[in-house]
């Protein structure tokens, strides 16, 4: 009995052990592949990292050389700024630069042609201008413009145009006025006949109305007409055409003196030589009277105070780059 209790034991250690071996050996077995497992999984990190590690240094490397360009770019930047304020004016100079033009342009108008209006209106656009800037340092030039704008205010107005158009067409009619040789008084209108007058009394009338036609005699208020011969009437025309356009070339050069002149020249033999009964005389005469009554002013004023305060306030502006080119060097 105790031999078959033992045999018994004996045997369920033997299954025992068997059983232990078969499962340390399956363990075994797992351990072992999950380490294949894990050495092939880290093979295949190292490849990995191996991989990233290069693409990191490729990174790296990369940014290094956008780096130094992207230096090398801002470096070039900034010298071309540096270089386009030494070089480009300021927005203020460029202000400056118009006015200057818009001042010289108002002088020559002055000058060639005489045109108040038109300096006028450039001195305040000129103005205008600086008025904007808001500038401390633009006082006194804002001065000097303001007083040669009271002046060209001050000069009378003179209407070249208007009067140029009356000269003209006053020269247009030279050729059709009729002279003085050649005027005419007019017929005295014929006497009614009377009521029931007998038809020989009106023979009579009209016999004696025919004799009296043969012989007119003229009774005038004024002096005899200078009489003067179709060459002389011919030349007499053109002088005075020339004495017109001789006042109009006075009227361009503000020559005060000589349009007076020569339209009183003109007034003169107009109404010594013309018929001023006749309607386009008596025109004539009279446009000219008005126009030689223009005042004109006797000097026109110049810039010259503007300009040279503009100058003045350009000449710091101007030489502060000549002083900073030896510095550059």
């Amino acid at each position: 009995m105790v031999a078959a209790v033992a045999l018994i034991l004996a045997v369920l250690g033997v299954l025992s052990w068997v059983d232990s071996r078969r499962e340390g050996q399956a363990v075994r077995s797992e351990v072992a592949q999950r380490l294949a497992a894990t050495d092939a999984a880290l093979a295949q990190a190292k490849i990995t990292e191996s991989d990233l590690a290069n693409a990191l240094r490729d990174a790296q490397a990369k940014l290094a050389l956008l780096e130094a360009r992207l230096a090398e770019s801002q470096s070039q930047q900034a010298a071309l700024e540096t270089l386009y304020r030494e070089l480009a004016p300021s927005r203020d100079e460029l202000a400056l630069t118009e006015v200057e033009q818009v001042l010289v342009l108002a002088s020559q108008q002055l000058a060639l042609a005489g045109n108040v209006q038109a300096a006028l209106a450039a001195l305040q656009v000129a103005d205008g201008k600086l008025a904007r800037m808001d500038r401390p340092q633009l006082v006194p030039l804002r001065r000097s413009l303001a007083r040669d704008m009271d002046e060209l205010k001050a000069v009378p107005f003179v209407d070249v145009a208007g009067i140029s158009a009356k000269l003209d067409q006053a020269i247009a009619t030279i050729d059709n006025l009729p002279l003085a040789k050649d005027e005419r008084l007019p017929a005295p209108p014929p006497e009614a006949p009377p009521v029931n007058e007998p038809s020989w009394m009106r023979f009579l009338r009209d016999v004696w109305a025919d004799a009296k036609s043969l012989v007119r005699i003229e009774v005038s208020d004024r002096a005899a007409a200078p009489l003067i011969s179709p060459p002389q009437a011919y030349f007499l025309r053109e002088n005075l055409r020339l004495r017109l356009l001789a006042a109009r070339l006075a009227l361009l050069a503000r020559d005060d003196k000589s349009f007076k002149t020569d339209l009183n020249a003109a007034i003169a033999w107009v109404n010594r030589y013309f018929d001023t009964r006749a309607k386009p005389v008596q025109v004539v005469s009279s446009n000219l009277t008005q126009l030689a009554a223009t005042q004109m002013p006797a000097a026109m004023p110049d810039l010259s105070r503007s300009l040279e305060s503009l100058r003045t306030l350009r000449m710091p502006r101007e030489s502060a780059p000549e002083r900073a080119q030896p510095r550059a060097k």
